[in-house]
């Protein structure tokens, strides 16, 4: 329709070079033209789709700090608060060599939607560095950290915006930037971060959060289907904290995890990772080495070098655990070629348009991220619910709560689309649900 096709065009002029936020762009605008149709007189008059994909603040800054020679380092900062309509700006932080403004542009307006699904007062946001704490120590980060809180802190606030984790920013890194956030302001606010370690403030299965909820959503999508979890076998990516929680809960429910990935290639383990070799994950995980073939040569089992698993090993499901774009077109077409049945997004945005185009046109289910992954910044939710009320629930009330939201979560996107007359369509319906309660907030709250 004209007006979303005008609104894509001006953002790309203003946007150039900047292909990953136009992705997702496209993506969501091209999903809710059945929603804007209904009431685009309404809309175009208070500009809500120019509002929307325009961020509220792009914020970049300095990051200098010193390693354990004595020598310097010059790093960028980023803070992209996308949009508040429904709550304080929610986001993680990334810190990866790979960060610039387009991928946080892109995951900031991603996750606008992703906590608009979930229910809870969050708006959207991100933010990171292209610090690399890869082979670096623990007192150069912890100085890292604290370089990048002495800027950050200007900007967040529980009422504000509350970072979060993400790829490279885990407990350690949450400790020293929680820390330094204390000492600059010289309060105890609690609430300013979430993923803090459970001595001062934090949430039961956090780490876990984010693989749970997939496989909680999953077990929904597959019930739709008539199918289950159980004896069903899954290509993971990645081997951190999504993959690690991914696992655990895909083996409780009786499936089995047969790969995983790191940058050096994967691994087939065609009888299972569980038990001690998903402990063995987050030994990978804090060792700072980032190779998979760690788990190889741990457990003997087959390693493939400098390859990707996406149409190279057959599974029931496959679940990107990663990073973004993973999965690309011809990414796609083998996985066609291999018969996989359905594809469930975990990690932001791993699949391009084109790829979730040809697959969604072959007949391959797929469960969108910015549903899939919601449990992540669900359990964030929860963990600022807690900090604000003075509560600690118990590991089996949190994960009862997650997975409740996650089934919400499926439900709501299955009654947009049925508002719509639409078949089982995630992808759409995931973006249209999300808009939804966006649209609404902001029309609500006027020009601003």
């Amino acid at each position: 329709m004209s007006y979303i096709s005008d609104v894509i065009q001006a953002t790309e002029k203003k946007n150039p070079n900047q292909p990953q936020f136009m992705q997702t762009v496209h993506e969501v605008l091209s999903s809710i033209a059945p929603a804007v149709e209904q009431q685009e007189a309404e809309l175009r008059r208070f500009s809500i789709l120019e509002r929307l994909v325009e961020p509220d603040r792009q914020i970049m800054f300095r990051v200098v700090w010193e390693d354990d020679n004595g020598a310097y380092h010059v790093n960028r900062g980023y803070r992209i608060q996308h949009n508040n309509a429904i709550g304080p700006y929610k986001g993680g932080l990334r810190f990866h060599k790979d960060v610039n403004l387009d991928t946080m542009k892109f995951l900031a307006f991603e996750q606008t939607f992703k906590n608009s699904l979930t229910s809870l007062p969050m708006g959207g946001a991100k933010g990171g560095s292209d610090f690399d704490p890869t082979g670096k120590s623990d007192r150069e980060i912890m100085r890292f950290c604290q370089a990048f809180m002495n800027e950050l802190y200007r900007h967040i606030g529980p009422n504000l915006d509350v970072p979060a984790g993400d790829i490279g920013v885990g407990a350690r890194e949450i400790g020293f930037l929680f820390g330094q956030y204390k000492k600059i302001v010289g309060d105890y606010e609690n609430g300013v971060i979430t993923g803090k370690g459970l001595s001062y403030g934090g949430s039961l299965i956090r780490p876990e959060a984010t693989g749970f909820g997939a496989t909680y959503f999953l077990s929904e999508v597959l019930k739709h289907e008539h199918e289950s979890v159980k004896g069903k076998t899954f290509c993971l990516s990645g081997f951190g904290n999504v993959a690690w929680g991914a696992a655990k809960k895909i083996t409780e429910l009786g499936g089995k995890v047969i790969t995983l990935s790191g940058p050096d290639g994967y691994i087939v383990d065609r009888d299972g990772v569980s038990g001690e070799k998903i402990d063995f994950m987050l030994k990978m995980r804090s060792s700072n080495r980032n190779r998979v073939q760690d788990y190889s040569d741990k457990f003997g089992c087959e390693f493939v070098p400098g390859k990707k698993v996406w149409g190279n090993v057959k599974a029931d499901i496959y679940m990107p655990c990663a990073t973004q774009n993973e999965i690309l077109l011809e990414d796609a077409k083998k996985m066609v070629e291999l018969g996989v049945p359905v594809l469930n997004e975990v990690s932001n945005m791993p699949s391009t348009n084109e790829a979730i185009a040809y697959l969604q046109s072959h007949g391959v289910l797929v469960a969108p991220s910015k549903a899939v992954n919601a449990g992540g910044v669900a359990t964030s939710g929860l963990e600022m619910s807690q900090n604000s009320e003075r509560l600690s629930w118990s590991k089996e009330e949190v994960d009862a709560q997650l997975k409740n939201i996650m089934a919400n979560i499926h439900a709501k996107i299955c009654d947009t689309l049925e508002s719509y007359s639409m078949p089982y369509n995630l992808v759409a319906g995931a973006n249209l649900a999300g808009f939804k309660k966006v649209a609404e907030a902001m029309l609500a709250q006027g020009v601003y």
